[in-house]
């Protein structure tokens, strides 16, 4: 067994590795990769360096990694996220260096990113850009080796845009959220569902009948409201795009100011990448009992610390429920210390829907070693081949069969002298 590591317990790792392989059940795409990696190694000789929510897909992914000939470690993207079993299965049972404990505290995270990366990683693999933050703030010293990365989440393709629009990114990066099997399928049916899942794992209450406000109109904002409309819940949205806020009107959805929603929900989760979405000025005229959550990558989407100000008294009345009460006696429930409530609270997304999130994770840290002389220091789609095999991989999975043109349309699409 290998000797770098650190998890929580390795009494964990059977259990880990049976839910490893139940979960590998329902990701026939990444099975298809991985098998074709064990006859090619694509990968061999590289040195990846991970920085995801440690779960059993994730595993499965570090798997198809290891089998494509990478050298592979682990970190945890987020402190709550972290599958104790998973991570110690793939310590003992699949020889991937982890570094992750759920729960960790702020420095042992951050400690366990620098052990992810002391092998000096030729590519990294972000949810969330901590990685390549880190990489570009304290340890500059390995960014002559690394050949590429790649992002899974919305906030880390928005901070790396960001990076890159500056001048300052080093190296070059594959937004794989942005594919369209990754944030379709992902945000909008993984999130929704999983956020749900959290939030009635936490709370057991009912949905139906209650106001549920939903703060953005993204991908992931867009499951969340469809899933809990789908529970009965009265749904509100609140945004500062008007084309998203307009779409959400035409969906069914009632659409105003988070001020104005803060009167009247019952629930909130937000979801939008920024902070302060919901803030002072929201808790102080919620409803005795709300219940606020975020399924966004980042906790400070919710002021967090505005609230414990506010506060006069903390109690946890529930696992992942931090209640606080006002001073006039109306009370506030945190779930999940305001971190992705799907994964702190429950298991994140289903693993359906991480095989295409993974499969272009896999696909694209081949594409990056194939391409590495090519490409320069900005930010990248997700080639639209990838996204196209993997949705076709996909289907074939499920058993499904779509048409396909007919030579007399292939050539009416590709001509311009007939019409009507």
């Amino acid at each position: 067994m290998i000797e770098e590591f650190d998890v929580k317990d390795l009494s964990l790792a059977e259990a880990g590795q049976r839910r490893i392989e139940w979960a590998e059940q329902e990701m026939p795409v990444l099975r298809l990769i991985r098998e074709r990696f064990e006859e090619e190694k694509p990968l061999a000789g590289i040195r990846v360096a991970a920085c995801l929510h440690v779960t059993t897909e994730t595993a499965n992914l570090m798997r198809t990694l290891k089998a494509g000939g990478a050298e592979a470690r682990l970190c945890a993207s987020n402190p709550l996220s972290t599958q104790d079993d998973a991570a110690a299965a793939l310590v003992a049972r699949y020889d991937v260096p982890v570094f992750a404990i759920k729960g960790e505290d702020n420095d042992t995270y951050y400690r366990h990113i620098h052990q992810a990366i002391a092998h000096k990683p030729h590519l990294t693999m972000d949810d969330g850009a901590d990685t390549v933050g880190v990489l570009h703030q304290d340890r500059t010293d390995l960014l002559e080796g690394i050949i590429g990365g790649t992002e899974e989440t919305t906030t880390g393709v928005i901070r790396l845009r960001a990076m890159a629009a500056d001048g300052v990114l080093r190296y070059p990066i594959v937004a794989v959220n942005d594919a369209t099997t990754k944030h379709f399928f992902d945000n909008r049916y993984g999130t929704g569902q999983s956020t749900i899942d959290g939030l009635l794992r936490a709370t057991n209450i009912l949905l139906a009948g209650k106001n549920f406000v939903v703060g953005g109109y993204g991908w992931c904002s867009r499951g969340i409201a469809l899933r809990a409309k789908g529970m009965g819940a009265n749904v509100i949205v609140t945004e500062i795009e008007p084309l998203r806020a307009l779409e959400a009107v035409m969906d069914g959805y009632r659409v105003m100011p988070m001020v104005q929603a803060a009167q009247v929900g019952d629930i909130f989760v937000t979801s939008t990448g920024d902070k302060n979405v919901i803030d002072l000025n929201h808790f102080e005229v919620m409803k005795d009992g709300a219940i606020v959550a975020n399924s966004g990558h980042f906790n400070v989407e919710i002021n967090i610390p505005a609230l414990e100000k506010l506060a006069v008294s903390v109690h946890e009345p529930r696992p992942f429920i931090r209640q606080y009460t006002l001073p006039d006696g109306r009370r506030i429930s945190l779930l999940g210390e305001g971190r992705l409530i799907n994964l702190a609270a429950a298991e994140g997304h289903p693993s359906a829907v991480m095989d295409m999130s993974f499969a272009n994770q896999a696909l694209c840290a081949e594409y990056m070693v194939q391409h590495a002389d090519e490409l320069e220091a900005t930010v990248y789609p997700v080639p639209e081949v990838i996204d196209k095999d993997i949705a076709a991989l996909k289907l074939n999975a499920m058993g499904i069969e779509i048409d396909v043109l007919t030579p007399e349309q292939a050539r009416y699409l590709a001509s311009w002298q007939e019409g009507t």
